[in-house]
């Protein structure tokens, strides 16, 4: 019996991983627990394991007395000294309890602590392995699904890729091999919690760093990564080595390295911007392959007004505005795009006087330019019937921007807008060479 249980403590912790020391405790306390049950709450024990025997020995400390009240709690002073003959009034006594006699309870109760003990160390373990492991990519096992989420099985754990962490019409079934980021390791109540992302743009990154060499070298160094998952995405690379192409490096040999990535990421079209300390032509590379003529920047702000020429307006704003908002996001710059009539409009004095009207918007002013009303003047000197003759334009709204534009011009003259010290025109025709405009595309 000895051997039995010092054999099965080994066993336990060799096969769980799990320290002798924490078998020990746990028995230790499942035995308290079972004896307090079968005798009392209020009795003190002591539960102690002989790794020597390897038995568990039980104590029950009771009060010597001279006249015994309570069994329970107190001894007689004879009896105490039967097992100990220096023992005193008033002083407390072990008396060992057969541990035996606590039968079916006491092995239960053991038995249901040891295996949430193990399931506790178990999960410790797990979370101990992980923990270093947030932040990298890890391959697993889809194992189920709950509730949309996907079950991921890898090594000793589980972890879970959330709905919204997957990529948008993306389909996996049991037994699927699956690459995520591990996005975060929580220590919880039933366990750690390991949260996967297929969408987050550090995954991308990761990817690229297991392809390419040059950037886990050091070389080639990753600036910025902006995703729309599944769709589009944009990374921005430079190079220490002026011998080395950032770009190059990272599209590889007939394009094997991107297409790894991409095909990891279902097809996701990925542009491979330069970096360039130059904010304005680091931008005008982001929105690439839409070429730039013109960047007015505000510092202040964090802003950058892009011209492009008519024809690549729609290039530039990609299709849903993707395009744009992923330079923003790649650049850190809040981005309007204008089409080069557009600006030229924009920048008439009679165009922005009429804006300034009460009741004239941006689509109003476009409708009265294009008409041939090109200031508050020409406003205020027309007709009802000539207005009324415009888009989307009734007699009532007529007649109340006609005498919104009297009312303007009886004002003091406007004083011409500030133009504020920190815009700065940049021609990009000469400062941006073409091929850096150009982001190889897949």
């Amino acid at each position: 019996m000895i051997s039995e249980l010092k054999r099965l403590l080994d066993q336990v912790s060799k096969d769980k991983g799990i320290d002798k020391d924490v078998l020990i405790q746990t028995l230790e306390e499942a035995i308290k627990t079972a004896a307090n049950k079968k005798l009392g709450s209020m009795l003190d024990l002591e539960v102690t394991y002989n790794d020597e025997y390897g038995e568990i020995e039980s104590f029950q400390f009771k009060d010597v007395v001279e006249n015994v009240e309570d069994p329970q709690m107190q001894i007689s002073l004879e009896e105490a000294r039967s097992l100990d003959p220096e023992v005193e009034l008033d002083d407390s006594i072990g008396v060992k309890l057969d541990t035996s006699e606590f039968g079916r309870i006491a092995a239960q109760t053991a038995k249901q602590v040891i295996i949430q003990k193990v399931k506790e160390a178990e999960r410790d373990l797990v979370y101990e392995d992980y923990k270093d492991k947030k932040g990298q990519t890890i391959r697993g096992l889809v194992q189920r699904f709950d509730r949309g989420a996907i079950i991921v099985t890898m090594g000793l754990g589980e972890a879970v890729l959330p709905v919204k962490e997957q990529i948008p019409r993306e389909r996996y079934k049991q037994g699927d091999r699956i690459k995520a980021y591990v996005f975060d390791v929580r220590r919880v109540s039933h366990g750690p919690q390991i949260i996967l992302s297929r969408t987050h743009p550090q995954f991308l990154l990761q990817l690229f760093i297991q392809e390419v060499p040059e950037i886990s070298e050091g070389i080639v160094t990753v600036s910025s990564v902006a995703r729309e998952p599944g769709v589009r995405a944009k990374i921005a690379v430079s190079s220490k080595d002026p011998d080395v192409d950032p770009v190059g490096a990272c599209v590889g040999m007939r394009g094997t390295r991107v297409q790894a990535v991409v095909q990891e990421l279902r097809g996701e079209k990925i542009d491979i911007i330069e970096w360039s300390p130059d904010p304005a032509k680091f931008v005008c590379n982001a929105v690439a392959p839409a070429q730039v003529s013109l960047v007015v920047m505000d510092r202040a702000n964090n802003t950058m007004e892009l011209v492009v020429p008519d024809d690549q307006l729609s290039l530039a704003i990609g299709r849903k505005g993707q395009n744009i908002k992923l330079a923003a996001k790649l650049t850190g710059w809040d981005l309007d795009v204008y089409s080069e009539s557009r600006y030229a409009k924009l920048q008439e004095k009679g165009y922005q006087a009429l804006t300034r009207v009460e009741g004239v918007g941006e689509n109003t002013a476009d409708v009265l330019f294009d008409a041939g009303i090109k200031s508050p003047d020409d406003l205020a000197a027309s007709s009802i019937e000539d207005i009324i003759k415009l888009p989307g334009i009734s007699e009532t709204r007529a007649e109340a921007l006609i005498n919104a534009a009297k009312n303007k011009l009886k004002e003091e003259d406007e004083k011409e807008d500030s133009i504020d010290s920190a815009e700065e025109p940049i021609d990009t025709k000469s400062s941006i060479p073409v091929e850096d405009k150009q982001p190889d595309t897949v």
